[in-house]
């Protein structure tokens, strides 16, 4: 059995496309799979160095992912911050990691561009924290998207320079989990590109029945087909993309019929998307205020996820402690 390791980041609710994207595949992988799950509230420093709410964060993100199916028995769920091996790990590694090479992350090389009054020691050091992540479980794959692959290739190259400088073959080398043709890419609804927080074009799971259907209705559209069976603009078919992912395959046979044969009314198609969207989310919805508002639950949950993931650190930082040349008196 392989060991998978994930992160996300305390900085906003999760949306229909972290839900098809990734999170219903962290589901089904955590039963065949060794799977880590961690929330990365050392990692949102990087760019929050003063978090408004970062515990409500921390909160807020372990509440969807335990509402959206993740089982704190079956997979190991924790906050990086509880895992005090992760600093150590990140030290150590920072040791051979090279100014020059960090300086070339194209993450880094944005981020600075980005907030160029705040490129701090972390952001410089991303790739070496992510590393530690992923190193100190000794993960076989990571899931990642585009923007984080050059950060894995990074992570290989510190396994690989690790094993070589103190003559080990300890670390594996990580490979990317491929969901292959399970990863559902789930569009915006301001018409291009995909579904993200930064572009503010997110359907949210924790969002109420009413914000979900203001939304929906501002959904970019065209003015309609003039022709029978004329070719979907964009905006028209990342509507029909999400239709295809929360409604019945009827329903969205009716919905083609009438756009292909130019009968198609903007407004319907959008009521009904908005209608079919909640009826998916609302039990979703319910179980995270459920699980937010159960605090011992949730203490549980991150207890018990804090124990497993040590268990597994501590080993790590053991055994590189050893191979470095530590040694009690």
């Amino acid at each position: 059995m392989e060991t998978v390791l994930s992160g996300i980041r305390p900085t906003g609710n999760l949306h229909l496309g972290n839900y098809f994207g990734a999170l219903k595949n962290f589901v089904k992988m955590q039963h065949e799979n060794n799977c880590f799950f961690f929330i990365a509230d050392y990692h949102s420093l990087t760019t929050h160095p003063k978090p408004e709410d970062l515990q409500g964060n921390v909160r807020q993100v372990l509440s969807e992912y335990l509402a959206a199916g993740l089982d704190p028995e079956v997979a190991t769920i924790y906050i990086q911050s509880d895992v005090p091996e992760v600093a150590e790990l990140y030290l150590l590694l920072n040791m051979n990691a090279y100014l020059g090479e960090l300086e070339r992350t194209t993450t880094f090389k944005e981020k600075a561009r980005q907030q160029s009054e705040n490129i701090n020691a972390g952001l410089l050091t991303y790739a070496v924290l992510m590393a530690s992540d992923i190193l100190l479980h000794n993960a076989h794959k990571v899931p990642v998207g585009k923007d984080q692959e050059q950060h894995l290739e990074m992570t290989r190259k510190f396994a690989r320079r690790f094993n070589q400088m103190y003559g080990v073959n300890y670390f594996n080398e990580p490979s990317a989990y491929n969901f292959g043709e399970q990863l559902i890419k789930i569009p915006g609804l301001n018409g291009t590109g995909k579904m993200s927080k930064s572009e503010g074009n997110g359907i949210y799971l924790f969002d109420d029945p009413k914000e979900i259907q203001k939304k929906v209705m501002r959904a970019v559209t065209d003015s309609g087909p003039t022709v029978k069976n004329q070719e979907m603009a964009e905006p028209i078919k990342n509507i029909f993309s999400l239709l295809e992912v929360v409604s019945k395959p009827d329903t969205v046979s009716f919905f083609r019929e009438k756009y292909n044969n130019c009968e198609i009314r903007y407004g319907d198609l959008k009521k009904q998307l908005a209608e079919d969207i909640i009826h998916f989310t609302t039990p979703i919805r319910e179980r995270i205020i459920e699980i937010s508002s159960n605090d011992e639950y949730l203490r549980k949950v991150a207890r018990m996820g804090a124990e497993k993931a040590r268990a597994s650190a501590s080993k790590t930082i053991k055994d590189v402690r050893e191979i470095i040349g530590f040694k009690p008196f």
